[in-house]
């Protein structure tokens, strides 16, 4: 994964929810160049940065053995822009999970108020069916979850801190 929309995590409860921060700062050239003379985020790369939120929430539910990805967008209200200075307080809650995915539900907060709101379908890709390998490169995945301070807030849902899952230790370093 190239680009990042979340900045760390803040809190991660196995199979319930994940939340994480976003910071909006001039240094990211969408946020200066999208709109002239009004730099925001754009809402699609507030979408994006939820889904990788919810992916890795639906993902860790099943160990990361599964390869997930965005399949739906569903319902997506957008209160007020991102605009630069602001931090995001992204809230992902499961919401269900079936044999062939998952759906969750997000809310973006910004200076105490709802920012955005937003329904996600995430699906399981089959080996072989939809791609021909991991979507990650080797040890890519481990990177980013240590990167963005997973380990460090992730509990299981007893509350016991999580331990590095098999399937990112199977990765090559």
């Amino acid at each position: 994964m190239r680009w990042f929309w979340i900045d760390r995590f803040t809190d991660f409860v196995s199979g319930q929810c994940a939340k994480g921060l976003k910071n909006v700062t001039m240094g990211e050239e969408v946020v200066d160049g999208f709109w002239p003379d009004f730099p925001i985020l754009p809402s699609t790369l507030i979408i994006e940065g939820m889904a990788q939120l919810g992916g890795i929430l639906v993902a860790e539910h099943h160990g990361f053995e599964k390869q997930v990805v965005l399949a739906k967008v569903g319902k997506a209200s957008f209160l007020r822009p991102a605009r630069n200075g602001d931090q995001l307080h992204y809230t992902v809650k499961l919401d269900s999970m079936q044999d062939l995915g998952a759906t969750v539900n997000a809310v973006s907060h910004c200076d105490g108020e709802i920012q955005a709101e937003v329904d996600l379908m995430f699906a399981f890709l089959e080996q072989g069916r939809f791609t021909d390998g991991p979507l990650f490169g080797p040890g890519d995945l481990r990177t980013m979850l240590r990167m963005m301070n997973f380990f460090a807030v992730a509990v299981d849902s007893d509350g016991k801190a999580v331990e590095e899952y098999p399937a990112l230790r199977d990765e090559n370093p």
